[in-house]
Parts: C-alpha cells; structure tokens; sequence
C-alpha cells in the first residue's frame, strides 16, 4: 500500500531512481536534497525571456521558456519544453519534468513534478509530488505543514502510518484534476484520475478515480434599499 507505482507512471520522469527501493511513496521527498547534490549539472540551455533571475544552481532543459519576472533559485532541475511564467517562484530542491507548466504568482518548494503537470494560477506546491499531467486550478494550495507543526500521519486502513515528515504536503496521481481554491491538507494522498471541486477542503486518502464534491446552499434576496440602476 502507498507505492509509487500505484499513483505515478515512472517513466514519465527523468528521475526515476528517486523512487527505488521506496516503500511509501513520499519517501522520495527525503531524497530531493541528496540527489540533487550529487547529480545536478547547472546550466541553461532553454530560453529566457528578458531578465529572469536564474541561480547557479539551476539546470534548464532545451525548449524549455523562462519569462522575465521569474525566480528560479535552486538547486532545480527543470525539463524540456517547460513554460515557466513571470511572477514563479522556484525555491529550494524542486525536480521538473518536460512538457510542464509553472504559473504565475506560484510557488515551489522541495517537489517533484512529473512530465506534462500543469500549475499554471496562484498556487503553492511544497513537500509534494505532482503525477503526470496532474493539474491545479487556479488558488489551489497544497498546504504543508500541520499547524502544531508536529508529524505528518497517513490515514490507513490499517491505522495512522507515521511519515518522518513535518513538512509533507499532497502526493497527486496521474491525471487528477483539483478545481480553483481548493485546499488540500498535509499528507493527503490523491489517486490517479481523480476530480477534486473547486473550493473543497481536503485532508486524507482519495482512492483512484474518485470525485469529490462540495455542496453549498446559496440563498439569493431581493436588495430592499431602493436603489435602482
């Protein structure tokens, strides 16, 4: 239960070995920092669009576009043919595959995203692995840390499965949609195909192909000051 391979088809990332031998698959997110380490080779070989800022410690595949107002501050690994819109932030220890979107006004930190994902709006990904051509709507937040800042635990079956981690957002399989605003809580687990609503609060296992709704009562009232326009 909780192997990669049940949430991401590995080989739609460069970095596969992150995975081996990984009894849960978060465990991959304690090997960011070491494996970058070890096999980053900075350079940039993509374009750049104006002046972003781009450290040192980047490496930036062919194809892949960096616009002017982007913060690329490493170490990072980043594919081919990405798109990495003004206004990203990319911070420390994240992993990037090809064909993938980072949006403007978000953020990333210690992750990993397969091929062809897409955060295109406002979002924030910390401590959390995105599956191939996952997508987050816009304000989505996959938030990281608990706020008494103790363990992360994944609910099972079996009972509470302690994780190592304090930081630990949201593992997200293989093509799972989550709408605009939700929020997904630390160490949530989402399966491959999933649809999660626009505004949902979530925290927990979502087994595959899974939706996962909201429902809210709206109560609309005829305006009673006079106004008329």
């Amino acid at each position: 239960m909780f192997a990669p391979s049940e949430f991401l088809n590995l080989e739609e990332t460069a970095h596969s070995k992150l995975f081996e031998n990984q009894k849960y698959v978060w465990d991959a997110l304690k090997q960011i920092a070491s494996y970058l380490q070890f096999r980053l080779k900075p350079g940039v070989f993509g374009e750049l669009i104006g002046k972003p800022f781009v450290s040192n410690s980047v490496f930036v595949g062919r194809g892949t576009i960096v616009e002017q107002g982007a913060v690329l501050k490493g170490p990072a690994w980043i594919g081919e043919n990405c798109h990495i819109r003004a206004g990203c932030y990319v911070r420390e220890n994240v992993i990037v595959g090809d064909g993938v979107v980072m949006g403007n006004s978000s953020e990333f930190k210690n992750c990993i995203l397969f091929n062809e994902a897409q955060v295109p709006h406002f979002n924030y990904v910390g401590d959390s692995i995105l599956g191939h051509h996952a997508h987050l709507g816009a304000g989505v937040i996959l938030s990281n840390v608990k706020l008494d800042h103790r363990e992360i635990a994944v609910t099972s079956p079996d009972g509470n499965i302690a994780t190592g981690l304090t930081k630990f957002g949201a593992i997200v399989g293989d093509r799972t949609e989550i709408g605009c605003n939700a929020v997904i809580n630390p160490g949530s687990i989402l399966g491959r195909d999933c649809i999660v609503y626009p505004g949902v609060n979530f925290r927990g296992v979502l087994a595959n192909s899974s939706i996962v709704k909201v429902r809210q009562t709206l109560q609309i009232l005829a305006r009673r000051d006079g106004i008329t326009r």
